[in-house]
């Protein structure tokens, strides 16, 4: 069934951003906020709750002072298109991951609920909405992010079609930046996961001659990677060529087989951290 469309004055068609931290406006304390960017303010949200559907996860890539800074968005459909964008590290985007981990069918709505936390730290509560049902999963030091956001996105790329058609939105399973060459990105969203120095990578790029990653061969491209994934292993592995020959097995030898890429580099290197922890 199609909505009915509202004839007349309105909102240009995008979505609202509500991005997440604990903070204080004018007197006014907040847990997420919006964004006014022409003046350059915070505009704070008072209701701490979204109702809607999850229609899609995705993983996008910004610049923060110079520095690239991997965000997790939620994208939820309701009145509006909303996107709640919060560090794909922060304790909202575990606490969230952790509960959806746990929703088999993302055709129900749900309810986001933010909560403060001590000093910044604001935390995630979800909800069935249709049972107030606060959905709940044990923490543990052993989970595997990366899957949990992979099963997502595929159960969200499963179900999105008996989400109720005024509010669906196609699902975008893959880290999302406009107007990137496909390989510039690839090397972007790998260099911000090791947390690697951008002048490193100008710097390898100056030795090939070459501005971007773009402009070398594929092959140049993939011992670009690998450089900045064995320096990233440097002093984490009592022994150096266990974690080249890991690197060949779980990531190389994983993406031929057509693994994803960045999961894979993630397993990678929790498996190294996993053997060193193990060894002391």
């Amino acid at each position: 069934m199609i909505a009915e469309i509202k004839l007349g004055l309105c909102n240009p068609p995008e979505p609202i951003y509500l991005f997440v931290n604990q903070g204080e406006v004018d007197g006014e304390s907040y847990v997420w906020y919006k964004f006014n960017i022409n003046q350059d303010k915070k505009i704070p949200v008072p209701q701490r709750a979204l109702t809607g559907y999850l229609s899609e996860l995705r993983l996008t890539t910004k610049e923060f002072k110079e520095k690239d800074n991997l965000k997790l968005d939620i994208v939820v459909s309701a009145d509006e298109l909303y996107v709640v964008r919060t560090g794909v590290k922060t304790n909202f985007a575990k606490s969230f991951l952790l509960a959806a981990s746990l929703i088999q069918d993302f055709s129900k709505p749900l309810i986001i609920v933010t909560t403060a936390g001590d000093e910044n730290t604001v935390f995630c509560n979800l909800y069935d909405a249709a049972t107030k049902t606060k959905i709940y999963r044990e923490w543990s030091r052993d989970l595997d992010w990366a899957t949990i956001i992979r099963d997502i996105q595929s159960l969200l790329g499963a179900t999105s079609n008996s989400i109720p058609e005024p509010l669906l939105t196609p699902p975008k399973l893959s880290i999302v930046t406009q107007s990137v060459h496909p390989q510039d990105l690839r090397v972007k969203n790998i260099r911000t996961l090791l947390d690697y120095s951008l002048d490193l990578v100008k710097e390898w790029l100056q030795f090939q001659d070459v501005e971007r990653p773009s402009l070398l061969d594929i092959s140049q491209i993939n011992e670009l990677i690998k450089t900045m994934c064995l320096a990233w292993a440097a002093g984490k592995c009592e022994y150096p060529n266990h974690a080249e020959s890991l690197y060949q097995k779980q990531v190389v030898d994983a993406v031929t087989s057509g693994a994803d890429e960045l999961a894979a580099i993630t397993a990678w290197m929790q498996q190294l951290q996993t053997v060193k922890t193990g060894a002391g």
